[in-house]
């Protein structure tokens, strides 16, 4: 566990919201040097902070606008099973998240697909054919608000 001033703080509200910026720019916008910046970033990274750097994309734009959430329940349950179900997910190329969840469901995904047409074929063919499905519940994403986390 590490200490958190409110440089360190704004530092990561910042790279949150872009994490694309340079140690530079980090810098000009909070009042530090470049070095300065950079040493806090680096710090920041080797304690475990900073786990690494995403690129969000835009799936509309790539042309992928449906996305649903599924709620997966396995129909045997064991250690074999929820091993099989997890690599047989994991090689599906429209399932973007895979949570192993408690609660009335196993697994919750979040699918993309170009449309509704395109996901029904992901459904019936990919997700349904899974090793172990029993129970599937899905829910349409109408729109999404990304929020800055906890430090926002």
């Amino acid at each position: 566990m590490i200490a958190l001033d409110d440089t360190d703080r704004a530092i990561l509200r910042a790279l949150s919201a872009d994490a694309g910026l340079s140690a530079g720019e980090l810098g000009r916008r909070l009042g530090l040097s470049q070095p300065a910046a950079w040493r806090r970033v680096k710090r920041l990274e080797e304690a475990g902070v900073l786990a690494g750097r995403k690129l969000v994309l835009d799936l509309p734009a790539l042309g992928f606008g449906v996305t649903v959430f599924l709620g997966i329940k396995l129909a045997i349950k064991g250690r074999i099973s929820f091993e099989d179900f997890e690599r047989a997910v994991r090689a599906i190329p429209e399932v973007q998240v895979v949570q192993h969840v408690l609660g009335r469901f196993d697994y919750r995904l979040r699918v993309t697909a170009r449309d509704i047409t395109d996901f029904e074929r992901v459904l019936r063919r990919r997700i349904m054919t899974l090793p172990g499905v029993g129970q599937i519940e899905a829910n349409v994403m109408l729109s999404e608000e990304r929020r800055p986390g906890p430090l926002g």
